[in-house]
């Protein structure tokens, strides 16, 4: 009997899989009005299926968990709704729209059980982490190829480079973004941006165990590596933290946007909260997309400060990385809990010491000295130049968000073009650094230019460790800073000389902007990356994924990893200096 219900489970997992892609062709393709009818019926047909199988889940195993239930619940009452509706021929868009929901939360449903044991000797974390993103650029590039998707007949290789943009959150685009994309390509954008803002594995982890409610301990161990989770025991809950965070942050920029911009500078109340909502998530995942010609340096847009303040505390908060953010909320909490003790009872509350530990003051810190840093010589070099335009608040704004930007964000609020060579020679050292780690932006990390700037200060001195904080620095950072800084170098030098070679008649500044934006996933450019050819953007796609994924992870990828290390061999000192 288990045997004919698991074969019954498994028809409605593949009759679900082609109903997703009966729904990418119908949303992806111009199709006749027939076909149409005939999906729909099939959508019913599936959602029976599916409903039958989730009696018969509760008939033959045990009760899910709450969340679960809930899913069912709603998987069978938009089934109950369109079955009725079907029968009266009353099925608008609207509801149309809900039974493709629930057809993708079936698909989400089915897919999840299956059981998947991931193994070690097949592929390490790094492999997986990789593939993961190359499966999800290769997807996304026939997505946004599909003829619904655009406006006008595009290139493979236009959709190809706008999925790997979107995908490693970078935000450079061989194409205008309105003006091309439908809003079901835009759609797509935005699926591709979140999903390679936060990672393909993040998600699908999380969707497998939100409704499965558990996983093997090998699968905690690869997922723990991935996403940097201190205990295994807590994978699950920080991912879901992760999504959840995500998802405030988001909702607070749409909300915020929304109220910054002007209603009268759209066409309808869609248009505003949509414009509100992509750029939310494009700001929070750093990716820099616009759907503006000229992107927040648009006429009207150039002179809001409001929203260039509200997307740079989005980018800036997306770019501190999740454990930074989970970090400084627990500290917010210490000090909230402390404050109310003290005047409730009267007392001292008890203290906690290092709540806020050294990754966060070391980013933090690093982090301060960048944005004051870029914000005061952006201000003096183009105070009576790029900036002349703007009055002596908006030029310290603009200068404000011309420094944070190239930290991996990618939106402009000045013409990058016209910028003096000092400001592009700090923008390049800003878009080098980029964000932090294990965030949603790219560059060789503030941590990393932290601890090089501090084990030059320790050589000075003649220390012979790092010590910051009242804490010395383990060799192992050391180690993979160092390597992240020598390969970063290696990989933006080789694409400067390939995109020089293939494009002579192209600025070599211009040229190396372009690399740097591209290995950093800033997005950032002064105007050439539609004047590429085919081989120079190809460069370029290569090295944005290289820049998301990071050149270490894929030389661990690579090389077979040692498993014994016991061992020491003589040391010896190599001539340096």
């Amino acid at each position: 009997m288990k045997e004919l219900l698991k074969r019954y489970l498994n028809f409605s997992l593949i009759i679900s899989i082609i109903s997703v892609i009966l729904m990418i062709s119908e949303l992806g393709f111009d199709v006749p009005e027939w076909y149409k009818i005939i999906i729909s019926y099939i959508y019913l047909i599936t959602l029976g299926f599916g409903s039958i199988g989730i009696i018969i889940r509760y008939f033959g195993f045990q009760i899910p968990k709450i969340h679960i239930l809930l899913s069912d619940l709603l998987i069978l009452t938009i089934f109950g709704f369109s079955l009725y509706n079907s029968f009266y021929d009353i099925i608008d868009h609207y509801q149309k729209a809900f039974i493709l929901f629930a057809i993708t939360i079936l698909f989400l449903r089915e897919l999840s059980n299956i059981n998947f044991q991931y193994k070690k000797s097949f592929s390490n974390p790094a492999q997986l982490f990789i593939i993961s993103f190359l499966i999800l650029v290769l997807f996304g590039s026939f997505l946004l190829y599909l003829p619904n998707a655009t406006h006008q007949n595009i290139k493979f290789l236009d959709a190809l480079f706008t999925s790997v943009s979107a995908v490693c959150v970078t935000g450079l685009s061989t194409v205008d973004i309105g003006s091309t994309y439908t809003l079901f390509g835009q759609s797509i954008l935005l699926l591709l941006i979140q999903l390679g803002g936060l990672g393909i594995m993040t998600f699908a982890s999380y969707f497998s165990f939100f409704f499965k409610g558990g996983t093997s301990y090998q699968n905690r161990l690869t997922l723990g590596n991935i996403t940097n989770s201190q205990e295994i025991g807590k994978v699950f809950s920080t991912i879901k933290n992760i999504i959840l965070v995500t998802f405030i942050f988001e909702l607070i920029g749409t909300v915020s946007i929304y109220f910054s911009i002007n209603p009268n500078d759209f066409s309808s109340e869609f248009e505003r909260i949509y414009f509100s909502f992509f750029h939310s998530i494009s700001s929070f995942n750093n990716a820099g997309f616009s759907t503006l010609p000229n992107g927040l340096y648009e006429l009207t847009y150039r002179f809001n400060y409001s929203l260039h303040l509200i997307i740079a505390f989005l980018f800036i908060l997306g770019g501190l990385g999740f454990p930074i953010v989970f970090n400084i909320f627990k500290y917010l909490k210490y000090l909230i809990l402390r404050g109310v003790n003290y005047f409730l009872r009267k007392k001292k509350y008890h203290h906690m010491p290092w709540i806020l530990n050294l990754n966060s003051r070391l980013i933090l810190f690093s982090s301060f000295i960048l944005i004051v840093f870029g914000t005061f010589f952006i201000f003096i070099f183009e105070y009576n130049h790029s900036l002349a335009e703007h009055d002596f608040l908006g030029k310290l704004s603009t200068a404000f968000f011309s420094a944070t930007t190239p930290r991996t964000a990618g939106f402009n609020t000045i013409d990058m073009a016209s910028q003096s060579f000092p400001t592009i020679m700090i923008l390049i050292l800003l878009m080098w650094i980029g964000a932090s780690p294990a965030s949603t932006g790219g560059g060789i990390k503030t941590s990393t230019f932290a601890l090089a700037t501090l084990n030059i200060i320790s050589m000075a001195k003649g220390k012979d460790r790092i010590e910051v904080f009242g804490r010395e620095i383990s060799n192992n950072s050391i180690r993979r800073a160092f390597a992240a800084i020598s390969l970063s170098l290696m990989v933006i030098g080789v694409s400067i000389i390939s995109i020089a070679a293939m494009e002579p008649n192209l600025p070599f500044l211009h040229i190396v902007f372009e690399s740097f934006s591209a290995y950093s996933t800033v997005g950032l450019s002064m105007g050439i990356t539609t004047e590429l050819s085919s081989i120079s953007k190809f460069i370029l796609m290569f090295v944005m994924f290289i820049g998301r994924v990071s050149m270490l992870s894929i030389l661990i990828a690579l090389f077979k990893q040692v498993k014994f290390s016991n061992y020491q061999t003589p040391k010896e000192e190599i001539l340096i200096n």
